[in-house]
């Protein structure tokens, strides 16, 4: 499978991950202690612990996909922003349109 990039002018390359999916599960207290106790040893959230067993037993991302993904972000044109310039822009597009709907700029 190859990827085919639009030649139009990028500015800007966000690293995200967005999850958009919700899943309560019920585990015992026991199970619940050891996923705690390694997510601190690890440093991260249950959350992340769980949704990395789930893709080690059932398959997720690939090397093959990740290798691919970064000769793609490698091709691209643009900037990385860090996330303080990230918050700082959408602040301002916010504080723009807010101007816009309050009548003290034009669209």
């Amino acid at each position: 499978m190859s990827i085919v990039l639009p030649r139009s002018r990028v500015t800007h390359v966000y690293a995200l991950h967005m999850l958009n999916e919700r899943l309560q599960i019920l585990v015992t207290s026991e199970q619940r202690r050891r996923l705690e106790r390694e997510a601190q040893r690890r440093g991260v959230s249950v959350g992340s612990l769980i949704r990395e067993a789930v893709d080690a037993h059932f398959g997720g991302v690939t090397v093959e996909d990740r290798r691919q993904a970064l000769t793609v972000i490698a091709a691209m044109r643009g900037s990385f922003a860090t996330p303080e310039e990230l918050n700082r822009m959408v602040e301002d597009e916010r504080d723009e349109a807010a101007d816009v709907m309050l009548g003290r700029l034009r669209p």
